[in-house]
Formats: C-alpha cells, sequence, structure tokens
C-alpha cells in the first residue's frame, strides 16, 4: 500500500497543470449522478399516467425524460472530452519521461533486454498510468450514482432496500475473485507479451532477409510456437474471465427475477405502490453498478501499480543501470584523444587488451584487422557508449568519464556500416542532427555525399519519406545519407566505422575524395577493410586480437607488418 501511494503521488506530477479540467469532470459527474438518479422516478410516472389515463401528464412527463436524457447524453459527451484531454496529455508526458530514460540506459542492458521490453512499457503501461486518475474519477462519480439510488431506495421500501443490498454484496464477491484472478495472470501475460512484441517487430524489420534466405517456412514454424504459447495462456485467461462473468450474470439474472417477485409481493400486500415498484426496479441497475464499479476501482489500481513498477522502474528507481556522465564541459573540442592502457570485456569475452594509442588534433587515422578484432569497439568506448572498461580515455587531456554528454557526443559523429534511417522525410533525417539546418545546407550535405542527383530524381525530392530504418533506400544510398549527416553535424572529430562498405567504386571515389577535403579541419578516424580508401592516412594501426599489433604510414607498414601486407595484396589481386 506504501509503494501504491508513492507511485499515485509520483505521477501526480504528470496531472497537476490539469487542475481545472479535473474542476470541470467534477462538476460534469455531479450533474449525471443528478439526472441519472431523477430519469427512473420520470420512467415511472409515464407509466402511471398512462395506466391512469393521464395522457396529456404521459406526454408532458416524457418530454421531461427526453429533456433528461438529453442532458445525460451531453454530460456522457464532455465527461469523454475532459477525460481524453487529460489522458492525452498525460499520456506525452509519461511517454516522454521514460522514452528520455530508455535512451540513458546502459547499451549492455539495452541489448540484452531486447525491443520488445522496452516497447510494452512504451504502449501498453505509460497509457495505463495516464489513465489513473480519471478513472479513478468517473468510478468514484458512478458510485456517488449508486449511493444516491440506495438512499432513494431505503426511503422508498426499506424490504426492497435490504434485498438489494445482500444481492450487492454476494455481486461484489464474485466480481472480487474474478479480479483476483486477472490480477494474478496479469503479471505472467505482461512478461510473455514482452518477449511477444520484440519477436513480432522482427517479422517486419527481418523481412528482406527471410526472403532472401527463402527462410519463411522456417521463420513462421518459429514464430507460430511463439505466438501459440502466448495465445494459449491469453486464451486461458479470458476463459477464466468468461467463466466469472458467466457466474456473474447468471446470478444477476436470477436476483432480478426475485426481486421482481418481492415487488409483486409488496404490491398485492399494498406495502408499495405500483408506480415505486417500477421505481425500484429501475434503481436495481444502480446496485449492481455499485459492485462492478469498487471492483473495477481495484482493477485499474491493480493495472495501475503493476504499469507504474514497470515504468517508474525505468524513470524513476535504480533497476536498469543507466549512463553515467562527468560534469566537466568542453563548447569544443579540438581533437587529441588517446586511450592509455585500455581493456575491455563483453559477456566475459575480451575484446581490448590493454591497447595505448595517441591521435592528435586535425590527423586522419585508419583502424584494420579482421572482424572480431575490436576496431568497432574503439569507436564504442571513445562516444562513451560503455564504461565498463578498465584504463584511461581522454579527449583534449579529459578522462571522458569526467565529461558532460555534450561534451563527447556533442563533438563526435560517427557513420556506422549499417546507418539507422528513420521513417521520416530525407530534410527531416538530416536536420535530427541540426534542427536549425536550412535547405541550402542540405543540399550542400548531399552534393558532397554524391547523394544529391538521387535525391533530385525523386517525385517529392527532399521532403521524399524513407520508411521505417530507410527501407526504400540501397545499402549505399543509407550510407550516403548518414554521411551527409556527419557533413551537417560537423563535429571536430568524425568517424567512419566501415561508411564506404556498401558503396560502388566510383562513388566510394568521390566519398574519398570528400573526406579528404575534410583532413585539415577535423579529427578523422577510419575503420576499413578496403585499404584502398585509407592508404593516405597519417597513421594507420593494425588491430589483431583486441592489441595493436603495429603502426605506422601505409609504407612503414608494408614493410614492417606481414599481416597488413597480406592483407593489401589480397585486395590487390581482386
Amino acid at each position: 500500500m506504501k509503494e501504491l501511494f508513492r507511485d499515485l503521488k509520483y505521477s501526480y506530477k504528470y496531472v497537476k497543470d490539469k487542475k481545472k479540467y479535473f474542476l470541470l469532470l467534477f462538476i460534469v459527474l455531479g450533474l449525471e449522478v443528478y439526472v441519472n438518479v431523477l430519469t427512473p422516478i420520470y420512467s415511472a410516472k409515464i407509466i402511471v399516467n398512462i395506466t391512469s389515463n393521464k395522457l396529456e401528464q404521459a406526454i408532458y412527463v416524457s418530454c421531461m425524460l427526453l429533456f433528461a436524457n438529453v442532458i445525460i447524453d451531453v454530460l456522457f459527451f464532455l465527461q469523454n472530452l475532459i477525460t481524453s484531454k487529460i489522458r492525452m496529455g498525460t499520456t506525452i508526458k509519461v511517454s516522454l519521461d521514460l522514452s528520455k530514460e530508455i535512451l540513458k540506459i546502459n547499451t549492455k542492458v539495452l541489448n540484452e533486454k531486447g525491443s520488445g521490453f522496452f516497447v510494452e512499457r512504451l504502449n501498453g503501461d505509460a497509457n495505463k498510468i495516464s489513465n489513473i486518475f480519471t478513472s479513478l474519477s468517473v468510478n468514484i462519480g458512478s458510485m456517488f450514482r449508486s449511493i444516491g439510488i440506495c438512499i432513494a431506495t431505503l426511503f422508498i421500501c426499506k424490504e426492497a432496500f435490504v434485498y438489494l443490498l445482500i444481492y450487492t454484496g454476494i455481486m461484489f464477491i464474485l466480481e472480487y475473485f474474478q479480479e483476483k484472478k486477472y490480477h494474478d495472470n496479469r503479471k505472467t501475460i505482461n512478461k510473455m507479451r514482452d518477449k511477444f512484441v520484440g519477436f513480432s517487430s522482427e517479422v517486419v524489420r527481418g523481412a528482406n532477409d527471410i526472403k532472401m534466405l527463402n527462410a519463411e517456412d522456417s521463420f513462421l514454424k518459429v514464430f507460430i510456437n511463439k505466438i501459440d504459447s502466448y495465445n494459449k495462456f491469453d486464451f486461458r485467461i479470458n476463459n477464466t474471465d468468461s467463466f466469472f462473468r458467466l457466474l456473474i450474470d447468471f446470478f444477476y439474472d436470477f436476483s432480478h427475477l426475485g426481486l421482481t417477485f418481492l415487488l409483486v409481493y409488496l404490491v398485492t400486500n399494498n406495502s408499495l405502490s405500483a408506480a415505486n415498484a417500477v421505481v425500484i426496479f429501475n434503481y436495481s441497475y444502480g446496485f449492481s453498478n455499485f459492485a462492478w464499479n469498487i471492483n473495477n476501482i481495484i482493477r485499474v489500481i491493480d493495472d495501475f501499480k503493476i504499469s507504474s513498477t514497470r515504468v517508474f522502474e525505468i524513470i524513476r528507481d535504480k533497476t536498469f543501470t543507466k549512463e553515467k556522465f562527468g560534469d566537466v564541459s568542453l563548447k569544443k573540442v579540438k581533437g587529441d584523444f588517446s586511450f592509455k592502457n585500455v581493456s575491455f570485456s563483453y559477456d566475459k569475452k575480451k575484446v581490448l587488451d590493454n591497447i595505448s594509442f595517441d591521435i592528435k588534433r586535425n590527423s586522419t587515422t585508419a583502424f584494420v584487422g579482421k572482424s572480431g578484432a575490436g576496431k568497432s569497439t574503439i569507436f564504442n568506448l571513445l562516444c562513451k557508449m560503455y564504461d565498463n572498461y578498465d584504463g584511461l580515455i581522454t579527449i583534449d587531456n579529459k578522462d571522458i568519464r569526467t565529461l558532460t554528454k555534450d561534451s563527447i557526443r556533442g563533438n563526435i559523429t560517427i557513420i556506422s556500416q549499417n546507418p539507422y534511417i528513420f521513417n521520416l522525410s530525407i530534410k527531416d533525417n538530416l536536420r535530427l542532427v541540426k534542427e536549425d539546418a536550412t535547405l541550402k545546407d542540405i543540399k550542400k550535405a548531399c552534393k558532397m555525399a554524391m547523394l544529391d542527383q538521387f535525391i533530385e530524381s525523386l517525385p517529392d525530392k527532399y521532403d521524399t519519406v524513407l520508411g521505417e530504418g530507410g527501407v526504400t533506400l540501397s545499402g549505399g544510398q543509407k550510407q550516403r545519407l548518414a554521411i551527409a549527416r556527419a557533413f551537417i553535424q560537423k563535429t571536430e572529430i568524425i568517424l567512419f566505422d566501415e561508411a564506404t562498405s556498401a558503396l560502388d567504386n566510383e562513388t566510394q571515389k568521390g566519398i574519398t575524395d570528400a573526406i579528404n577535403n575534410l583532413k585539415k579541419d577535423y579529427t578523422i578516424l577510419i575503420i576499413a577493410h578496403r585499404l584502398s580508401t585509407i592508404i593516405n592516412s597519417d597513421k594507420i594501426m593494425f588491430i589483431e586480437d583486441g592489441k595493436i599489433k603495429a603502426e605506422g604510414t601505409h609504407d612503414e607498414l608494408l614493410k614492417k607488418c606481414s599481416s597488413y601486407k597480406k592483407l593489401y595484396n589480397a585486395e590487390i589481386r581482386k
């Protein structure tokens, strides 16, 4: 209970600017309570007037009932409008906070948990948190309506009140057991759904590879197994829920039959007028709603407890390791950096083994070696994507552990082998790194990246939406767009991680020329399998098994490093 109040208090910050909407909601709910208590009375009066042949009076009361029902319809519309307004603003705030914190989570944790783990929290759980206050308000309002009906019933007929009170108690017990079963299963289904959502997204993300490998049948078998286990459990939960619902509906139907017998008995014995019997029969729904509202509040709170735990363990608690940065700020780095006795392991496997090197500003340094040698890890450590390394990494003689995030990542641009392209227009993809980039800046960057002719050939040109992951682009076009992003960003340090691997020879030469034009003004690091792209580098480091085996210029390495020479000769023979 303590944790619930703590989470409710924490959640309140997301709705505290919506006080006027809550005030308006309570006014609407109050009016709804009043009008809903009156409508059964009007219904009874119509029947009495018709049976008494007071037709004009019956028409008059019918008009009053119509007016009351119109008011209820309008109030219900306003209720939905207000709650939607509150939920919309709250969901945006919760999702924004959650997104910010997910982006702070340690890279290793993100890789281990998978996308589904976080996607379901962003979609489903954020909505349930934003729903708590409006749902409680609406259900409490409905409870007050039911309380009003109970009081009115007590004044009209004590016997019927006692009967309906007993009925409500039994209904509450049945609803409670249904809710308890639902709560016990909810945690399990959420965990299963996290895994299922993550795997389901791979159907779309990996569709092209699945088709190219002719692996549709194999993949679908795995997919069917996963969806089958999820759906079977979900089916059992729904069956249990439906069974309880059936019991409750049976009880409701037989109880109303019993109420009819009771009312007939009371009317026959002149203990109750026929008109009041009709009123009480119409009021009986309020007693059922009372039990339903109480259990619905319990369900809403249970949903909130589960979802708030899943969301706030990311936003507020220290369940997941977050990236840590220092407080030393470098507005603009010069571009000198060094690794001193740096070692790094991933899942107990040593990737870098006590490496040391210095990079001077405005120089071009290349890293070569076989796949898995540790080249990309150097880039990741420089960008502080991992911080569980031994040794010292510095930028401008400052330990990167002491630097702010903007000092590191705001001064480094990395162009990866498989750049992620967002489902935005070309123009908006490029403005992600520089919001105030003009169309002139964008066109210039695309021209330098040799992408301008392709873009100009598109019907919507720079407004062309690229699809999720840049699905409409070829591998080479994705890399050129990523290179254009780097030219837009213009940081002091630019890292090319196999950035020309998907380019044809002619385009690669153009990009290489563009990179050469940057050399005098930027510190450039290049990872490349094609040695022809880095032979003009100021320094080349040959990495093998996480160690620097040799370093020097291209000509120097040909003379002193047999492994480098072997790679170069193999490329020439191609």
